[in-house]
């Protein structure tokens, strides 16, 4: 991944990425997710249960895009699973930091610490970019 991308995927304000799964009946599944950079490593997290890590749980298979208008990066690959309860929280709660600045604390405490968590790491087998990326 280049300095570019990297730049792009982030920056702050965060953007948003939009996950695509597979289905169990092969039909697409999309969802906004929030995400973490880490070297080449794309983070992704969830509360159990939800659509999308259900439907990587069974096929590992994704596509994320991140756009910003007309710029943006879409990315294809496959996750492993990260099923460790205490790194889940602490994905989340980076996430939270990132995404929420202002009232990060508060909403860990009490709307993630409650849950189940699991994380994902996505490492892109193809990047696509379009636009500057500036």
């Amino acid at each position: 991944m280049d300095a570019k991308v990297k730049r792009f995927l982030d920056a702050s304000p965060p953007r948003f990425g939009v996950l695509g799964t597979i289905n169990a009946d092969g039909t697409p599944h999309q969802a906004v997710i929030w995400y973490t950079l880490r070297g080449d490593l794309i983070v992704l997290n969830s509360k159990e249960g939800r659509i999308w890590p259900t439907n990587l749980r069974r096929d590992e298979r994704c596509s994320l895009l991140v756009e910003d208008g007309w710029d943006y990066v879409a990315l294809r690959g496959s996750v492993e699973i990260i099923d460790d309860a205490a790194e889940g929280q602490a994905d989340i709660a980076e996430m939270a930091r990132r995404y929420w600045p202002d009232d990060a604390e508060m909403r860990i405490r009490d709307r993630f610490q409650p849950q189940r968590r699991v994380s994902f790491h996505l490492r892109p087998l193809s990047i696509a970019t379009h636009g500057d990326l500036d």
